[in-house]
């Protein structure tokens, strides 16, 4: 792979990162990688991550974890963003 294209691509979900959950500290983008990936792998291969959670209930336990950790960061983003028009 190009290294011009890795940078880049790391600069875009850096980006990604900061936009969503105001942040872009390496463990916060390890959970928004995981999310997002798990995410696109359920809606393009729903039997599969079903047959996965089937055989593996502590990894769904863990990934509804971290899916909540972003919906919370991201909830928490957009109410300080608000914050931040009102004021």
């Amino acid at each position: 792979m190009d290294k011009t294209f890795k940078d880049q691509f790391d600069g875009l979900f850096e980006k990604y990162c900061d936009l969503l959950i105001g942040t872009s500290e390496a463990d916060r983008q390890e959970r928004v990688q995981m999310w997002a990936l798990y995410t696109h792998m359920a809606k393009t291969m729903p039997n599969l991550v079903r047959h996965w959670n089937a055989e593996y209930p502590e990894f769904k336990l863990a990934m509804k974890q971290v899916s909540t950790e972003v919906k919370e960061m991201n909830e928490q983003h957009r109410e300080n963003n608000q914050k931040k028009k009102d004021d």
